[in-house]
Parts: C-alpha cells; structure tokens; sequence
C-alpha cells in the first residue's frame, strides 16, 4: 500500500486549483494507500476540509506564523518534519514557484531525486512519470522502482476530481529557527483578477500590440471571458507590460483550455509555454507567421481590428445565454 503525502498551497487566503489536482494524482498512486495533504500558516487547519473532498485522508497542519509567508528555510524544515512523521512513501505538490523551489531543497536533505513539470503518471508494478523536454518537443518517461519519490505536477494540466475523505486534521508543533531570510511585508503589483499559471482561458500579447495602451484591448477580452492577460517575452522586454506576465521558455508554462495569442510571431520559446494549450486561437496580419504553424484556428488580420469584434460577440452571446437561463 502506497502512502502519499502532498503539499497543498495557498495564496491569497484560498488553496490553489492545482492541489486539488495534485490530490487527483495522489489518488491514482495511491491505488488504495493512504494519501496526506500538509499545509501551513497560522490559519492552515480551516483548510482541511477541503482538501478532504479531494481526498485528503489526513491534513497534517503546521500553524506557525514564520510559515504565513513562503521561505525556503521555513517551509523546508516544516516539509521535513511531515515527512519525518508520516513517512511516505511519494511527496508531491504542483510545479509552481514554490513547488520548483522548496523540493530541491528537501530532497537534497533526504537525498531523493526530484522529478519536475510531470504531465501524466501511470501506476503498475512500478511509478512512470512523463514529462516534456527540449521545449516540449520530445516527451521523457522517468520510472521510479526503489526509494522516497518526489514530484511536482504541472498546474491545469489533470482534472481535479473530487473524492470525498474524511480530511481529519493533524496537529503538529515544530520550531521554525535560523532563519536567513524573513518576509516583512508583501507588495503586489496590480494584476489580472486570474491567476495566470491556472487560467482556463488566456489572451496573450506580444510585440504586435505595441505597447502598455494595447494590453487594455486584451484584458477587455479576458475580462468577458474570464480569463487572464499574458505576454512574449518580446512585449515585456519592450516594456509593454510586467515580466509577471511572461509566458514561454523562460517563463510561466500554461495550458489553458483556450489561448488566444495576439500579435506573437510565435517563436520556439514562447511555444514551449503554451503549445500544450487544449485550443489555440492565433492573431496575425502576418500570415506566414510561425504561430500558425501549431494554432487549431488562425485569424489573418489586424489585432486592433479583431479583438474588439470578438469582446463584443463574446458580450452578446454571453448576454444571449443569461437571457435563455433566466
């Protein structure tokens, strides 16, 4: 039996989408074993019944207030001493900032090997995970047959399915010492109300749309879609918006079920954060444009001319459909 510990993780007081997936895998390896969330902060233990109906058995919460904000000193001694008491036997969490910091860290203390941005994991007489390589031109296959197994899972990638458990919340005291470094304050840059790692839906700018003014065109469309603002890293290094938004190679990697790339040429290293998208939808007065290349539709035409016409479609029959519920 397959025990499997997974670090949950919060932001802006609300457990993230992808540990809800991450549970998701949790189960499938589990195959039946015991599976464990961990979470922390002051406010951790209100968050165990969710995660139970994602199927946490157990939520083990460390309520410490050097874990309120993320470090890689305190959440590393805070992932050990779960691990200590549980002793699992796989530790996952979503491939996200934290995910691609804090379990290096760790694994380095366990001397475990990390497997990183897994899209796909199958169970049988041994754990294969599959993850992309070569800008996601080539897919890699890791199997794990002895030792701890840790793993981080790319966000929106696996449906979260819930699996309602029991979620009973587990105590533990440890202390958070040596720290070298402690978080003051945050300040956040205004952003998009979507967070764009988890995004279902993306509008993606790139030096086709000219400057900070032309990103107002996009949110206007993201906004009726619900969905979140993106960049090339062409836009941002011109300036046109903030690298928080940058999405490729050297980026954030998405895979929404829709992206609508605007005025991006579609170079390789845009392509490999985004080619795993479900459908891409691109924008180009260029029609030789590499984008098109991978795109599932392609609109020839100036983006300052078309997305304005889609906002306004996407408005009337989102109206059209309230009117038909109602």
């Amino acid at each position: 039996m397959t025990k499997v510990l997974v670090l949950a993780e919060v932001k802006n007081g609300k457990l993230r989408n992808v540990s809800f997936e991450v549970l998701t895998v949790a189960a499938q390896i589990a195959n039946g074993g015991e599976i464990a969330a961990c979470v922390f902060g002051c406010d951790a233990e209100k968050y165990g019944p969710e995660l139970g109906k994602y199927g946490a058995q157990k939520v083990y919460v460390l309520e410490n207030e050097e874990l309120n904000h993320y470090t890689p000193d305190g959440y590393k001694q805070a992932l050990l001493t779960i691990i200590e008491e549980m002793q699992p036997d796989v530790v996952l969490t979503g491939h996200t900032s934290i995910g691609k910091d804090i379990f290096p860290l760790a694994a380095a203390r366990l001397n475990a090997a990390v497997i990183s941005d897994a899209i796909q994991v199958e169970v049988g007489g041994s754990i294969v995970f599959t993850r992309p390589i070569y800008s996601g031109k080539a897919y890699q296959k890791k199997e794990v047959t002895e030792g701890l197994v840790m793993a981080t899972i790319r966000p929106n990638n696996i449906d979260a399915v819930e699996n309602q458990a029991s979620g009973e919340t587990i105590k533990l005291l440890t202390e958070i010492k040596d720290l070298r470094t402690v978080v003051r304050e945050v300040v956040q840059k205004a952003s998009g109300k979507v967070d764009l790692s988890e995004a279902k839906v993306i509008i993606s700018g790139g030096r086709g749309v000219k400057g900070a003014e032309g990103f107002k065109t996009l949110q206007a469309l993201a906004d009726v879609l619900g969905g979140a603002v993106g960049a090339s890293r062409g836009a941002c290094d011109a300036e046109y918006c903030d690298y928080s938004l940058q999405i490729g190679q050297t980026g954030k990697v998405v895979t929404p079920d829709l992206y609508i790339a605007c005025g991006i040429s579609g170079a390789i290293q845009h392509l490999a954060g985004m080619s795993s998208s479900k459908v891409i939808v691109a924008i180009n007065k260029d029609p030789e444009a590499n984008i098109f290349h991978i795109a599932d539709y392609g609109i020839v035409g100036d983006l300052f001319e078309v997305v304005p016409l889609l906002t306004e479609e996407f408005k009337k029959l989102i109206a059209e459909n309230q009117a038909v519920t109602n």
